[in-house]
Formats: C-alpha cells, structure tokens, sequence
C-alpha cells in the first residue's frame, strides 16, 4: 500500500495530484450523510477516500465511497458492505474503526471511517532498513493483537502485509498501530445473506505475501494470514521480501514450490528467529502455528531467550563513523535495477572488506558502520576510506554506458547500539542509525554530515 501524502491509509491508495476532474469525482462539500467532504486524499482500485468533515460536531473522519463503474457490480456491493460489518464486529483498539455506512445520492455506497496519519510500517522499512530483532517484536506485539481479534471474531484478513499497517506513534516504548484494509476479507463461517464471495479457484491478496492454499484457490483459515504473518516477519528483519520475482507466475511458483529462505541468509541472525519465520510459511497450513499466541510466544522466545543464552548477547553502546551509500538508477527498466543491484553488492563487499558493520540494506541504499576504536579508526582516516570507497563506487557506475546511474554518500559521526551475538558483532540500533536525522542527500557526491564535518575541523 503506498500512502498519500496527506492523512489516511484506509486503503491501498495513490496520491492523486491532478486538478481536472476525473469521472466520479465527488466535489468539495458534497454530504456524505452527516460529513462535508473536504479534499481528495487517493483512490484504489475500489474506490475514493476523501477528508470529511462532521457537519455539526466538526469532527474529522476518512470516507471511501466506491468507484461508480463498480457501483453495479452485485459483489463489490456486497464486499463493501461485509467490510464495515468485519470491522465493527471485531471492535479492537488495534483495528481500524468504522464509524457509519451510507448511500450518496447517486447509489454509491460509502464508509466512514477514522482518519489515520499516512505513516504505515513500509514507510518505516523504507527510511530505517531492517528492524532489530527487538524493534520487530515491538511493532508485532500490537499487529498480533488485533489478528487474534479477527480471528476470534471468525475472520480471515488474508492482505496482512507492512503498507496495511498503520503506525500511530513510534518512540522508545510499544509503538501504537492499527491493522488496515479488510476489503478482501472472509468470514470463516458465512453470515446469513451473503453467502461466499469468492467462488472456486478465485484468488484474493498481494502476491508477495499470499499462502499456498491463497494461490491454489483452496479453503483458507487463520493460518492463511499466519503465512502472511511469516512473511511480514522475514520483511521487518531483512528490508525485503521473501521471495521476489519479475514474472507473478514465477513468483507464484516460489511461494507454492520453494522453500522459504532463512533470514540469516541476508544478515545476521540467531537460528531461534529462522526457526518462526520457517514455521509460518509452510507449505502445508497444517505445519505452521495453530493460532497467533503460538507465533507470538515462539517470537518471544527467539527475541528473548533464557537467561543463559542472554548473558552471552550483551548490547553497549559505541561512538562510529556512518557511512550512507545511495544507488540510484536514471531508468526504470530491468537493467537499471540490475546495475544497482550489483553496484550495492560491489559497495557491500568493499564496506565489509574495510571492516563496517552492515547496519542498513534496502533496495537503493547501504548504510555501514565502523567503530571509532583501536589507532587506525580515526574519524579522518575512516572518512578517506568512505571517500575512495565512493570513488571507486562511482568510477563502476560510469562504466555501465547503457545505464545512468548516481551513487552519492553521507558520513557521520555518532553513536550506535551494539551487540554481540553467537560470536559476530551487529548493530542493533543507535542516533547514528536513524539516517533521516543527518543524511544530506546530495546526488552523485561525497559530502559530510555537519557533525562529521564539525568534528574533523576540530581534529584538524
């Protein structure tokens, strides 16, 4: 779900910028039963939400109303009608709420529900890179909440997946969330009147995250959404899914034939968490966790193991030199991607070589971490090699003549969390890795932060 600039993320939507009307359009003020609304916020391939505003009490709300060209359609009727009936018999502060259902003048079905802030947990993979094993916990505890309340309530949520998950407020303490999107969601038992939905063979989701039996068009259950919760877990721990695939048939293949991969196959990570994320997403639905409180106790366990194993992964703190690293292809074709790839995997392997932790991989960026300690870890002489590193980065992207591609990096000095586990060293967290607070993005150069460059002024 890719989320509008402005408040809301009722639903997997895009920002829409233009300002001629499209047809279906609804205009500021039209009423919506007791709501004004207000302004467009993004639409899907459902419907519109739009920033309403209560008539009398001034309260702010989100409306969806379905696109007109589906308001005929007897079963996105009756989908749009059975998502505001799941989410009000559920009812749980970790859930999205819906506060009213209507007509417009025109026929068009509408809901109104909370207005949410824009941030969901893909935009906090997007600005942070993988989460810490601790971190993950955090943001699952809250997630896992509201699903052992879709289930209890006899529903399947079967689109789990990081952009439908809103994030409310984040700080040191359990992050504040709610589950989003129950367009496509199944009563494990029909309610009287609406039958089943989904015929024989017909497949709901995202692909990225959809279970064997999704694909197969087979019966689904909770455990369906347990794969999907696998699959989440492996996405918070490593910045990237599972598996990945430019074909969706290919893709389709991995997710019914492959099996899945260990997280400590891209960073490093204790057996205990490869172990959950291997369990959930079993091929056979039989094989996984037999309900939420399973999953979320074996992740306690793996995050948090008895005191013995504990002692041995102590976390301290440590003053480092950051180094940001960003690969940025001028196209959007294959090749550009494959060139990024393989500019980051050379970046890596250089980073690596000169001895910086990996704290950060995402699709476009890197960023290494190397501790100011022993005589050789100055910040200059650690910044030099940033420098040549860079250097050498772009001299490899000049090379590739069909592919135009930018490589800039930021350093910085500051601290960082660190521990040691099962005999490696990794950054857990730490100031130093929330780049948004000091990254100066400049394309296709080598710069410093102003920390970085204060602190070689005051060295020189």
């Amino acid at each position: 779900m890719e989320d509008a600039t402005q408040p809301s993320v009722q639903a997997s939507f895009t920002r829409v910028f233009a300002d001629t009307p499209r047809p279906g359009a609804l205009k500021p003020g039209t009423l919506a039963g007791e709501y004004h609304l207000r302004e467009e916020l993004g639409q899907g391939g459902h419907g519109t939400v739009y920033k309403a505003e209560h008539r009398i009490l001034g309260r702010l709300a989100a409306v969806k109303v379905l696109h007109p060209h589906l308001a005929d359609n007897r079963e996105m009727l009756q989908r749009f009608v059975r998502e505001a009936r799941v989410v009000n018999q559920i009812r749980h502060p970790n859930v999205v709420d819906i506060h009213d259902f209507g007509l417009l003048r025109d026929g068009r079905p509408y809901l109104v529900m909370e207005l949410l802030p824009s941030r969901t947990l893909s935009h906090v993979l997007r600005e942070q890179g993988r989460l810490s094993p601790e971190r993950v916990l955090a943001y699952l505890l809250p997630v896992c909440a509201a699903l052992e309340a879709v289930h209890r309530a006899g529903v399947v949520h079967r689109d789990l997946k990081a952009s439908n998950v809103a994030v409310l407020s984040e700080g040191n303490e359990l992050p504040r969330v709610k589950l989003l999107d129950f367009g496509i969601a199944k009563f494990i038992r029909p309610e009287p009147g609406f039958g089943g939905l989904t015929v024989a063979g017909q497949r709901l989701g995202s692909l990225h995250a959809m279970a064997p039996e999704q694909l197969r068009g087979d019966p689904i259950g909770p455990a369906t959404d347990i794969y999907a919760l696998g699959v989440l877990l492996y996405q918070l721990l490593t910045a990237t899914h599972p598996f990945h695939a430019h074909d969706p048939v290919e893709l389709e293949m991995l997710h019914l034939e492959m099996p899945p991969p260990k997280p400590s196959e891209r960073v490093p990570m204790s057996p205990a968490l490869d172990a959950v994320v291997l369990r959930c997403m079993e091929k056979d639905a039989s094989r996984r966790y037999p309900d939420v409180a399973s999953f979320l106790a074996a992740l306690r366990d793996a995050v948090f193991p008895p005191s013995s194993e504990r002692l041995a992964a102590h976390t301290r703190g440590a003053h480092a030199l950051a180094l940001h690293v960003t690969v940025a292809p001028e196209g959007d074709d294959d090749r550009a991607y494959a060139t990024t790839s393989e500019l980051l995997d050379g970046v890596e392997e250089e980073l690596r070589s000169a001895g910086f932790l990996l704290a950060v991989r995402t699709g476009l960026t890197l960023l290494g971490v190397h501790l100011l300690e022993g005589a050789s870890a100055t910040p200059r002489r650690l910044v030099e090699k940033g420098r040549e590193l860079h250097a050498r980065a772009l001299a490899r992207a000049l090379a590739h003549l069909d592919v135009r591609v930018k490589v800039s990096a930021c350093a910085h000095l500051g601290r960082v969390d660190i521990r040691q586990a099962s005999g490696q060293l990794e950054v857990v967290g730490g100031p130093a890795v929330d780049i948004a607070g000091w990254v100066v993005r400049d394309g296709g150069e080598f710069v410093l932060s102003p920390e970085a460059a204060w602190a070689l002024r005051e060295a020189a």
